[in-house]
């Protein structure tokens, strides 16, 4: 896989996908599965046990990783 150009804190722009035309800052970058984490962007359902973090449990949003390919970085 090619070196990836998007690092972690920049701002990048969705090119691909449900979300195309948003812009987020970068979470996390892992390119060895070449996909990368955004800040509000792709955000999943995710049912949550109680517990010290979330006392009520219940379902939260929270984002999934999206694929490097689909996003590029915004001036």
């Amino acid at each position: 896989m090619s070196k990836a150009k998007i690092k972690k804190g920049d701002t990048v722009k969705v090119i691909a996908g449900d979300d195309k035309g948003k812009e987020g800052k970068v979470l996390d970058v892992a390119p060895e599965s070449g996909r990368v984490l955004v800040e509000g962007i792709n955000l999943v359902k995710k049912a949550m046990r109680q517990s010290e973090d979330y006392p009520q449990g219940g379902i939260i949003d929270r984002e999934a990783p999206i694929a490097i390919s689909n996003v590029k970085v915004s001036a």
